[in-house]
C-alpha cells in the first residue's frame, strides 16, 4: 500500500515522475506458490548490495542484489531444496516444466544436479517446521529482477522450485537427486 511522506514529497517535488519514484524504491516480483496440498508466497525486491557487513551508507558498493522472501505451508517438516528455475511456467504433475536451475551465459549448467552449488538461481533450503510451515528472507548477488543479462525476467520467464528433499550443496552426476529431488511446489516468477 502505497502511503505519502516527506521523503515521497520532497523527490517528487524536485522533477521525479511517478516511475522514477518507483525505480528509487526498487524493482519488486512476486511468486505464488502451488503444489498438492502446499500454497505459500515469494516476494522479490531489488536491493541495494553491501559490503563489509555494515549497514552505514558508506559500505554500499551501488551494486543490487534480490531479496527473496518465502512463506509456504503444506511442506513435509525438515529441510527442502529452493531454487529459481530457467523457465516461467509450472505444469503439473512434477513441474518439470520449468526446465534446469536458472544459469544463464556461454558456461552455463541448467541440470540441476551439475555445476551445484554454484548455478545463479542456487538458494539456501528451506526448512518447514513440524507444521510444515517454513519461511526464509534472504539475499543474493546472483540474479536480477532488473534489465540485465542474469535478470529472471529473460525471453521464457523464470520460476522458482521447492523440491521434496534438502539440497546437498555438492556437485553430482546428472539426474542423481542430489540438489532436492522432486519439485513439490512451483511459482512464476512476475514483475509487480
Amino acid at each position: 500500500m502505497y502511503r505519502p511522506s516527506l521523503i515521497v514529497t520532497t523527490v517528487v517535488g524536485v522533477g521525479f515522475s511517478i516511475a522514477g519514484l518507483a525505480a528509487i524504491q526498487g524493482v519488486r516480483a512476486k511468486a505464488d506458490l502451488k503444489g498438492e496440498g502446499i500454497t505459500g508466497t515469494v516476494e522479490f525486491r531489488e536491493v541495494d548490495a553491501q559490503t563489509g557487513g555494515g549497514h552505514d551508507m558508506k559500505y554500499m558498493t551501488g551494486m543490487k542484489a534480490v531479496e527473496v522472501t518465502v512463506t509456504v505451508s503444506g511442506l513435509k517438516p525438515g529441510p527442502h531444496g529452493l531454487h529459481l528455475h530457467a523457465v516461467g511456467q509450472c505444469e503439473a504433475p512434477g513441474f518439470t516444466s520449468a526446465g534446469g536451475h536458472f544459469d544463464p551465459g556461454p558456461a552455463g549448467q541448467s541440470d540441476p544436479d551439475m555445476n551445484h552449488p554454484f548455478h545463479m538461481g542456487d538458494l539456501p533450503n528451506l526448512v518447514a517446521d513440524a507444521s510444515g510451515k517454513a519461511t526464509l528472507k534472504t539475499t543474493t548477488s546472483r540474479v536480477t529482477i532488473a534489465n540485465g543479462p542474469l535478470s529472471l525476467f529473460d525471453a521464457d520467464g523464470s520460476a522458482i522450485i521447492i523440491h521434496a528433499n534438502p539440497d546437498q550443496g555438492v556437485t553430482g552426476e546428472a539426474k542423481s537427486g542430489l540438489s532436492g529431488g522432486p519439485r513439490v511446489a512451483c511459482g512464476v516468477i512476475t514483475k509487480q
